[in-house]
């Protein structure tokens, strides 16, 4: 003969024991700045002994019309994402804006359309979200927009009405290609992350480049092609090339691709530090000294950047920052505050040991 089930200790059984309110307790667990410090750890040690442990999130949910989670979409899925500290980090500054609010992050992986499904989208039981580095006109920015939900961009795209922080792609990629042409590189190649709808497998054109459908991009395309136009270096001298990923393995055969290139480039441009740490893996693979024979510069100054032998030139971006100002903008708007003005980011160039002039 079983046992009967034990009956779950109750909020009203608490405020029984202590002999308070059922709003004394309740506000012990969702509002502890209403009560005295004694007062709410004499409420906690009797739940504690009476075996209750808390508000039911399901209930609270309920009542409040709110779920306590915040969307976070992705470009890519999961183990591309979190191979990307660039992004590990973002994320964990925001989780840290949001977190004393009682918000978690719920994770939603992206696919081909640049973003994550616009069914899952809508799906999703969350009070806000935030796009991250989403590609113009993903569908999961319409099924957002069809939810009423707020919106927060970290990076791209320009959404109205959205708050967004982003940091200055162009000039950074400014400085990047400029340091390389003041120290008379005139070979280049570029190596980018997936930017059109589906990778290509050959060399790309300044054209078909432009036209990627993720903004920073563009903006980075943009950034490098100009000091090197102004050099006399003809656009479509420049090599580019595109990776279907973000990871160093995923990269490394686009990364050979260019190095194998006759003539072969002197100086190469990523978009990422990752890709430039993959590009330094395949040079020590062909035998290339780095910067010798080849200069490399990243994009985002990542840990790896300075710990990589030589260590890797590359434009910083303060990647804490970022994720911080986005969960404070989360926060205001989970509050009822209109959205914030953009905020953009200045980008700094950290020369290291990957980027020499060009052997005579």
């Amino acid at each position: 003969m079983t046992s009967p089930r034990r009956r779950r200790p109750t909020l009203d059984d608490v405020a029984d024991a202590v002999g308070v309110s059922r709003a004394t307790v309740s506000n012990a667990y969702n509002r502890p700045d209403q009560l005295s410090a004694e007062l709410r750890a004499e409420v906690l040690r009797v739940a504690k002994e009476l075996g209750y442990s808390g508000p039911n999130p399901v209930a609270r949910s309920l009542a409040t019309s709110r779920t306590g989670a915040i969307a976070v979409m992705l470009d890519t899925g999961l183990s591309a994402a979190f191979s990307d500290p660039a992004l590990s980090i973002t994320l964990d500054a925001l989780a840290g804006a949001v977190d004393p609010g009682g918000h978690a992050l719920l994770i939603l992986p992206g696919g081909d359309d640049g973003g994550p499904n616009a069914e899952r989208v809508l799906a999703a039981q969350a009070d806000l979200a935030v796009a991250y580095s989403l590609a113009d006109r993903a569908p999961a920015l319409t099924a957002i927009r069809e939810r009423g939900l707020p919106l927060v961009v970290i990076d791209q795209p320009h959404v109205p009405g959205a708050a967004r922080v982003s940091v200055d792609d162009r000039g950074g990629a400014e400085l990047a290609a400029r340091h390389l042409v003041e120290l008379g590189h005139r070979r280049f190649a570029v190596l980018s992350a997936q930017c059109l709808s589906a990778p290509r497998s050959g060399l790309l054109s300044p054209a078909a480049a432009k036209r990627s459908l993720f903004r920073d991009n563009r903006e980075r395309f943009a950034g490098y092609l100009d000091p090197i136009a102004a050099a006399g270096i003809a656009e479509h001298d420049v090599l580019i090339r595109e990776t279907s990923g973000t990871s160093r393995e995923v990269a490394m055969a686009s990364a050979r691709a260019l190095l194998t290139h006759e003539p072969r480039p002197t100086a190469l441009l990523c978009m990422s530090d990752e890709l430039a740490l993959a590009a330094l893996a395949v040079a020590r693979q062909l035998g290339l000294e780095v910067p010798v024979d080849l200069s490399i510069v990243g994009f985002d100054d990542a840990p790896g950047a300075a710990w990589a032998d030589p260590g890797l030139t590359t434009v910083r971006q303060d990647l804490v920052v970022k994720g911080r100002l986005a969960g404070e903008f989360a926060v205001r708007l989970l509050g009822g505050e209109k959205a914030p003005p953009p905020v953009t980011l200045d980008v700094d160039l950290v020369v290291r040991g990957s980027t020499a002039s060009p052997r005579a």
